[in-house]
């Protein structure tokens, strides 16, 4: 598996990352098309994993603030991909590139059924209470990063 990583929205990551989140979000749990597309995706940092074939997987996307938080959204894999891995390895490959890049913490509202699959990779629920994001349940997760030895990670 390899995970490519873009900024760039005309990149063919970045169509892979749509389409992943179309079939996903839009067709399979009826996310209105509107919403899915939205005011951040010219800040976000895009990941994709792909098979050896080239195969697009699953995706996720990192959205940073200027306080050194990484708001991590968009997170998914194809139907007939899950159960594999993969979104541990997106989800890691967002925490390396976050610690590399001295965020302090990453952030993600997660829909309740996969609150125990963040858990397992080290986020906690906050204080925020249950809330509906496109009539989906979610709830507010929380990732602290290591700081380095320059204490570079930060909140303020």
């Amino acid at each position: 598996m390899a995970i490519e990583i873009t900024t760039s929205l005309s990149s063919p990551v970045y169509d892979d990352a749509l389409a992943i989140r179309q079939e996903v979000f839009v067709q399979e749990q009826h996310v209105p098309a509107d919403l899915e597309v939205d005011s951040d995706e010219g800040k976000a940092i895009y990941f994709v994993a792909y098979d050896d074939d080239h195969h697009a997987e699953g995706t996720v996307r990192l959205v940073p603030d200027e306080h050194g938080v990484g708001d991590v959204q968009r997170m998914a894999v194809r139907k007939t991909d899950r159960h594999h891995g993969i979104g541990r390895v997106l989800l890691n490959a967002v925490a390396d590139y976050a610690a590399k890049n001295a965020y302090a913490a990453l952030l993600l509202h997660a829909q309740v059924h996969a609150i125990p699959f963040y858990e397992k990779l080290g986020y906690t629920l906050t204080d925020r209470p249950e809330f509906l994001d496109a009539g989906i349940r979610h709830r507010e997760m929380v990732k602290p990063l290591a700081a380095d030895a320059k204490g570079a990670n930060h909140v303020q």
